[in-house]
């Protein structure tokens, strides 16, 4: 038989508490908002100038024209250079990119073809091509990749002091050296994404993410918002949980 004082003990032992369900976003309860400088889209050209300064740091003839390697990494640099540059300096919303990409697409072909049936069409362009050998040596190249990984550290080390916390209740603002804060309502707070870029889109599944909480008349726009998609599903995740539990507690369940 069971000795009722220890049925006694065993049952006024505490008892462990239910494991909670695993969270998906950044914290227990929160989901962080990091909007980024447009410097982070220029990793491309810091991956290639990284590539190029180990490449021409060991090969034995860099600065020689002869060097077709050599010629061809010195190339591929200022092309991703100069995409990089075209993105950061104008938006491309999907028809305008998908239009003048294949504009461009249909021009450069219609150059090639042109050059290989006719290439005396234009000999001194011809010319011209043939002698445009571009060749820098691996200090350049480690020079321009340590400048830029400084700035991309700096750049990171500032968002650190002005992002944005979503949480069930509220809303919260971190910024200033000092963590300075201000808080919003999150309850009935209404959000909207915005992709103006196609290519910064592809290239960090970044867009602009609109808030407006309730009792705010202007809205909170943030510029270069990571991993989007995520986000918003994160945030819509949230609030619908919290929805749900207003009404629950409104019929006194």
């Amino acid at each position: 038989m069971t000795d009722p004082s220890k049925a006694n003990a065993e049952s006024a032992a505490p008892q462990p508490p239910p494991k909670s369900p695993p969270q998906d976003d950044e914290g227990p309860g929160r989901i962080l908002l990091v909007p980024y400088p447009k410097i982070v889209f220029l990793y491309p050209t810091l991956l290639m100038a990284l590539l190029a300064a180990i490449y021409l740091n060991i090969s034995r003839a860099p600065l020689d024209p002869a060097n077709k390697l050599a010629v061809i990494v010195n190339v591929l640099f200022l092309a991703v250079f100069a995409l990089n540059l075209v993105v950061l300096a104008f938006d491309f919303p999907r028809a305008t990119s998908l239009t003048l990409f294949f504009f461009l697409a249909a021009i450069a072909l219609a150059f090639v073809l042109l050059f290989t049936l006719k290439p005396n069409l234009m000999p001194l362009l011809t010319h011209w091509l043939g002698e445009f050998r571009p060749l820098a040596d691996a200090t350049f190249y480690w020079s321009f990749f340590g400048i830029l990984a400084l700035i991309y550290v700096a750049a990171m080390a500032s968002v650190r002091f002005d992002y944005w916390e979503v949480r069930p209740n509220e809303l919260l603002h971190h910024h200033g050296f000092l963590s300075n804060l201000e808080r919003f309502s999150a309850p009935n707070l209404r959000i909207e994404k915005e992709i103006n870029d196609v290519f910064e889109y592809l290239l960090l599944r970044s867009g602009r993410l609109i808030l407006q909480p309730s009792d705010e008349r202007r809205a909170i726009i943030l510029e270069n918002v990571p991993f989007i998609d995520r986000k918003e599903v994160l945030i819509t995740r949230m609030l619908g949980s919290l929805q749900v539990d207003v009404r629950q507690d409104s019929r006194g369940r």
